[in-house]
Order: structure tokens, then sequence, then C-alpha cells
């Protein structure tokens, strides 16, 4: 009977957060020597990429296309970023734009990355009616890219902001504390 009880709750908490409960399992994908936007120098604030559909099928692996180009999700606690904890600056893996910083990453129990917040101006919230509900998805501004979701049920001591974000959508850099 708890197992009865707990598939549903499950399927619901996967819902909040982001989660298709009918998408197949999905292995995270090392990200390889495929090309990378340069790390040099941020893009502006504001500055917006356009890419046509084969371009992004050139530059994203399957799963990352899935998951910014078509609003996909990965599995909780699959992504490599759900228990990390380095120092450093997390990034669009389609463009390279920074989203948020190491010190505001907090771990929310849900099985993906959470932040509290983000970098000013770098993402943009878009309702979502998909799925029955309504949410606020996440996309990097720049190239428009699906992070996730953001709710408002994080640490209440900052901002009670909960941007619960994909692994496979970010990449990372470190840096010295």
């Amino acid at each position: 009977m708890r197992n009865a009880l707990l598939s549903p709750l499950l399927g619901l908490a996967l819902l909040a957060c982001g989660g298709d409960p009918l998408a197949e399992a999905q292995a995270p994908v090392p990200a390889g020597d495929r090309e990378r936007p340069s790390r040099f120098a941020d893009p502006p604030v504001g500055e917006r990429l356009t890419l046509d559909d084969a371009e992004w099928h050139r530059r994203l692996t399957a799963d990352e296309y899935h998951v910014l180009r078509e609003e996909g999700t990965e599995r909780a606690f699959t992504g490599r970023f759900h228990d990390h904890h380095a120092h450093g600056l997390y990034r669009c893996a389609g463009c390279g734009a920074p989203l948020f910083l190491s010190q505001h990453k907090f771990d929310s129990g849900t099985g993906w990355p959470s932040f509290d917040r983000a970098i000013e101006g770098r993402v943009r919230e878009v309702a979502d009616h998909a799925y029955g509900m309504v949410r606020t998805e996440v996309e990097c501004a720049r190239c428009g890219g699906h992070l996730g979701h953001v709710f408002d049920d994080g640490p209440r001591d900052t901002t009670g902001k909960r941007y619960c974000i994909n692994s496979i959508s970010l990449d990372f850099e470190a840096r010295p504390r």
C-alpha cells in the first residue's frame, strides 16, 4: 500500500521540478571534445545568440539538445551537478553565458542543482502551462535554452527562490576562492 501511494507522489514531485515521469532514463553524456563557445570573454548582458536547428544539433549532444532546445529534463539525482560543491561559475552548456555562481547553490533535496538566484540579466523567466499546471520556466537569456524552473520554496534567509536546473544544461568553470 505504501509503494502505491509513493509512486503518484514521486510523479507529482517530478512534475513540480520540471520532470517528465514518462521520459525514458537518460544517462549523463560526457562533453567530450565537441566544440564549445570561447571561455575567454563573457558575452555582454543583453546579447542574443540565434542559431538554426542544424547548428544546435551540431553543437550539442542528443541529451543536451533534448533539454536545452526541446524543454526536456534529466531524471532526478542523475545529473553531474546535483551534488557538486566546487567553487566557481555555472555557464549555459549551449552558448557559454554565465548563469549562476556556486555561492548561491544549495541542497534542495530534489535531485537537481538548485540556486537561490541567477546572475542578474542572465536568465529569462517564462510562464509554462505544460502538464495542466502553471510553473515558471527558466531560460538562458542569451540563447533561449531551457534550463529548468524557478519556485518560491527556496531558502527564506536569502531570496526565497529555488532555481531547479538541469545539470545537462550547465557547464562548470572552477574558480579560486
